[in-house]
C-alpha cells in the first residue's frame, strides 16, 4: 500500500498516512499506482458533477471543475501554464524553452490557456451531462491520463533532470503495462473511455517530435490536454454513434 499512498500524495490533495524515511526514487516505482490516483480524481469528479447536476446541467459541471481543481491542487493546470508560456516565450530555441519552463511565474500565455482550458471542462462536462453518459466514463477518463503520463514518462527521453527524469530512471515498464491492463478490464464495461488513448497518443506524437522528449511540467500539460481533448472525443462519439 505504500506505492499507493504515495500516488494519491503526489496526484491528489487527499488526507493521506504519512510515508516514513521517503525516497524521490520511490514515486517512480508508483507508477503502477497512477492509474488507482486517476480513478481516485474521476469518481470524485462525477460524485460532485452528480451532486450538483440534480439541480441544475450548468451546476453539475461547474461542480466537476470545481472538485477537478481541488483533489488535484491545479498540479497539472500548473504545468499547463508553465508549458504554454514556454511554447509562447520560445521562438524555437530549445535553451529558451527550458529557461522560461523553470520559471515559477505565470504569463500571459499560461493564462491564457488556463482560461481555455477551464472553460473547455466546464462546457464539456454540462455537454456530457445532457448527454446521459455512462458515469463510468467520467471516473475512467481521469484514470487513462494518468496512466498516459507514466507511458511518457518511460517512453520519452528526459529535457532536464527533475521529476521528468526521475520517471524515467526508476520507473517500472511491467508496473505500467499492468496498470493499462487493469484500465482496460475495467474500461471493457464502458468502451467510450477508451477514446481517451487518441489525445495521449497524439500528445506523446508531439513531444517526440516538437520537443524531443519530456519534463514534469509536460506531463502535467498532458493530462489536462488527455482530460479535455477526451470529454470532447466521448461526446462527440455518444452523440453520433448511440444516439
Amino acid at each position: 500500500m505504500r506505492g499507493l499512498i504515495l500516488a494519491l500524495g503526489f496526484l491528489t490533495r487527499l488526507p493521506l498516512p504519512e510515508v516514513r524515511d521517503f525516497q524521490p526514487a520511490e514515486l517512480a516505482r508508483a507508477l503502477v499506482w497512477f492509474p488507482a490516483a486517476g480513478l481516485v480524481v474521476g469518481a470524485a469528479v462525477a460524485l460532485a458533477a452528480a451532486l450538483g447536476a440534480a439541480l441544475d446541467p450548468w451546476l453539475g459541471a461547474l461542480a466537476g471543475v470545481v472538485m477537478w481543481a481541488w483533489i488535484t491542487s491545479g498540479l497539472h493546470l500548473d504545468g499547463l501554464a508553465d508549458t504554454a508560456d514556454a511554447l509562447g516565450a520560445a521562438h524555437r530555441d530549445p535553451a529558451r524553452f527550458l529557461a522560461v519552463l523553470a520559471d515559477p511565474h505565470v504569463g500571459s500565455f499560461g493564462v491564457i490557456a488556463l482560461v481555455l482550458q477551464l472553460a473547455a471542462k466546464l462546457v464539456l462536462l454540462h455537454w456530457l451531462l445532457l448527454l446521459e453518459l455512462p458515469w463510468l466514463v467520467l471516473v475512467l477518463i481521469p484514470a487513462w491520463a494518468r496512466w498516459s503520463a507514466a507511458g511518457w514518462a518511460l517512453l520519452l527521453p528526459p529535457l532536464k533532470p527533475g521529476l521528468g527524469e526521475r520517471l524515467a530512471r526508476h520507473g517500472k515498464r511491467a508496473g505500467w503495462i499492468a496498470g493499462g491492463l487493469a484500465l482496460t478490464a475495467i474500461s471493457a464495461a464502458s468502451p467510450l473511455a477508451f477514446a481517451a488513448l487518441i489525445p495521449a497518443l497524439l500528445w506523446g506524437i508531439w513531444m517526440r517530435l516538437k520537443l524531443g522528449g519530456q519534463t514534469g511540467d509536460i506531463l502535467g500539460a498532458g493530462i489536462e490536454w488527455c482530460e479535455s481533448g477526451a470529454l470532447l472525443l466521448v461526446g462527440v462519439f455518444f452523440a453520433v454513434i448511440i444516439l
